[in-house]
Order: C-alpha cells, then structure tokens, then sequence
C-alpha cells in the first residue's frame, strides 16, 4: 500500500483516533486492489466477510427484487461502506458494484470486530459512524416521501453547488439512471424534472448544470437542513 493511501485512511473519521498497533494490525491485514468499472464486488445475502474503503473510483449499492432493482446510494473516495453487516457479523443487505474504474481496501471483518472488541476510541468511532449513517437513511427517507420530483432534483443541484463552493457549473459525478433511481424516479421522470427547472435557475448540457440563479432554484426546491444537510 502507498504511504499516501496509508495517510488517507488514517485520516478518516472511523481510524483517526485508533490505537497505532491497532491501526497498523488492521492495515496489514488489508488489502488494495484495482477492479475496472461494472464489476460486482459483493451480493446481498452474503457474508460480510471485509470491510470496504473507495479509495479510487466510484460504487453503486443496490438491491434487487423479483426482477425489480434499485440503487440505493453511491459511494465514493473516501468512503467505506458495509460497516454495520461487518460489525453484526451479518449478511449483505446490499449488493455493490464499480461504476468506474476503482481502488478499493478490503479488510477483513474478524479484524474489523477483534479492533472494535479492544479499541474504545475505535468503538466510539464506528458507533458514530452508524448514528451518522441511520440520520443519513432518515434524511433520504423523507427526501422520498415529502418532496416531489422536481424538489428532489432541485435540491440534489443545490447540494452539488454547495459541495462545489458554489461554482458556476457542477456536473453530475454519475450517471442519470442512477440518479434516477436513487432519487426515487423513472429517468423519464427525471429528464422532466430537469426541464421544468431549466425556467427556475439552471441551464443543462448533458451532465453539466449551469447555475443561473441560485435564489430561484430554492424557491421553487425549498432547501430544508433536516434533510439537506450533511453536518445535521
């Protein structure tokens, strides 16, 4: 592993206040690996048997259901993921593939537990990990049940802008029949929703989104920081 990836994964939240025997066992037994794009990583209703971390690339979890399939979140750098089947022992309740070409760490979850088992700070970190994650569920949940299409896509753009320190033009870091789904639409429905906002403060050119007036897409989107924002 390089030294860099080493330092990026120390860094993050869930590792930053670990033991460093502790932090150094769990990263020799680890593992980097490159996989290309449209791979599958993991099924759901399998073991959990490693703890992922995106260092590199991007990855779609998703389930699927009687010829139904849904994504349901997109993970990028630097993110793990499958934390709470790793900690419970339990299986998948997602399935994850590469949506891009990825780099990603595989450590194994008897690891991840015997750490949580011995490492308070290390505990303490994954319980805030999961809280964070539970409101993250919450927050989509009503996302999809109180808001209509054109107020989920709306505020999807307004969160890009901010997350891009409100640049000029931001642009879909992913496909729109992904977003689609994550949004809880058709692409049909979201190819509608994005032309209804054209006249309310956006101009679309393929994945890239032109800002033209931020005061307008809010109004007709209507930010709300219980479901909007990230630090909340």
């Amino acid at each position: 592993m390089r030294d860099s990836d080493r330092d990026i994964i120390r860094n993050l939240n869930l590792f930053c206040d670990m033991q460093p025997q502790r932090f150094e066992a769990l990263l020799t037994a680890a593992y980097a690996q490159q996989f290309p794009a449209h791979v599958d990583l993991i099924r759901e209703g399998e073991p959990a048997d490693f703890l992922y971390v995106v260092l590199e690339g991007c990855v779609e979890l998703f389930s699927a259901s009687h010829g139904r399939e849904s994504s349901l979140a997109i993970v990028t750098p630097v993110s793990t993921f499958i934390l709470a089947a790793t900690i419970k022992d339990a299986p998948y309740l997602m399935s994850a593939r590469t949506i891009a070409p990825s780099k990603l760490l595989l450590m194994p979850s008897g690891n991840v537990r015997e750490a949580f088992d011995h490492d308070p700070a290390f505990a303490r970190a994954i319980v805030t990990e999961l809280a964070t994650c539970y409101r993250g569920v919450v927050k989509s949940m009503k996302n999809l049940k109180l808001r209509t299409a054109i107020e989920r896509v709306g505020n999807y753009i307004v969160r890009l802008h901010d997350k891009s320190g409100h640049a000029d033009i931001v642009e879909l870091p992913f496909g729109k029949r992904n977003l689609a789904s994550i949004l809880g639409m058709t692409p049909e429905n979201l190819s509608r929703a994005f032309g209804a906002l054209q006249s309310h403060g956006i101009l679309m050119d393929g994945a890239r989104i032109e800002i033209t007036d931020r005061a307008a897409l809010e109004a007709i989107c209507k930010p709300n920081p219980l479901i909007d924002d990230p630090r909340s």
